[in-house]
């Protein structure tokens, strides 16, 4: 979490607003040029093979990973903290889950399905969903290997003997910090399950494509690798405060005392249209 440093900002002339916007124009630019360039990189990594057969539980019944393609050739998987012992789905994963329902259809139609997969049972996620009044695919792992292969998850033995791998290293991350920081028992609380218990499922996520039948595992990206997918963060990083964090201040959306109320304009007046 961040927080922004200008507190003061300095007052100017337009003039003088237009050269340093300008200038950070220019920086924008060249993050941009970066930015496609790593797209690029992304898209040239080699593929792995997957051997091993995973099953899901889905809304349709027991899938296969292959068939979480439907139909499509390239598969988006977000690994949700949801816990088998947790009583509602991560805050900060659900923050992230609120932009899937507007996007989703876009990339199904673009050869792409995006799933959304956790440990919990399907009746556990079904709820939430409900709850939550998303409509993105939402498949439980539970009982298999495929969160603890994708290094998204750890068992007990794994959490006590340390040395867990997270994030393509281990050690000097939250799972192994000994006492757990504050807001991490936060999250837990909200989570209905224990700080210990809830740090045993991590976010993440991770692409698939589909060729000739063989399903192939062709990226991962974790903790702040997920930033990119956090849509309040690419606005709240063009507000004039930033993120101006001191802790944990978002909640599931529909755990906020004051929720804005779309208004009655010209174009949503409450009139019949042609």
């Amino acid at each position: 979490m961040t927080k922004s440093t200008i507190e003061h900002p300095k007052v100017v002339s337009r003039e003088e607003w237009l050269a340093a916007r300008l200038e950070l124009l220019e920086a924008e630019k060249e993050f941009t040029r970066r930015s496609d360039e790593l797209a690029q990189r992304r898209q040239e990594l080699p593929w792995v093979r997957i051997e091993k057969e995973y099953r899901f539980e889905t809304d349709e019944g027991s899938a296969s990973l292959r068939d979480l393609f439907r139909g499509r050739s390239q598969l988006l998987v977000y690994h949700f903290m949801f816990g088998p012992d947790y009583t509602a789905g991560c805050p900060s994963c659900s923050s992230i889950a609120d932009g899937f329902n507007g996007f989703v259809i876009h990339l199904a139609n673009h050869d792409v399905m995006l799933w959304a997969v956790s440990r919990a049972p399907l009746a556990k996620l079904q709820a939430y969903k409900r709850r939550m009044e998303w409509t993105f695919p939402w498949a439980s792992s539970v009982g298999g290997d495929f969160n603890f292969d994708f290094n998204v998850s750890i068992t007990k033995e794994q959490q006590l003997a340390g040395g867990v791998e997270y994030n393509y290293k281990r050690d000097g991350h939250v799972i192994d910090m000994k006492p757990l920081p504050p807001p991490v028992a936060e999250f837990a609380m909200m989570c209905g399950t224990d700080a210990s218990t809830y740090v045993r499922d991590r976010p993440g996520m991770s692409a698939f494509a589909l060729k000739d039948g063989v399903v192939y595992h062709t990226y991962s990206t974790y903790a702040r690798g997920l930033d990119c997918l956090w849509g309040m963060y690419q606005w709240l990083d063009r507000a004039p405060s930033g993120r101006n964090e001191t802790g944990v201040w978002w909640r599931r959306h529909d755990e906020y005392e004051d929720v804005p109320r779309a208004s009655a304009s010209c174009c949503h007046s409450g009139k019949d249209h042609p």
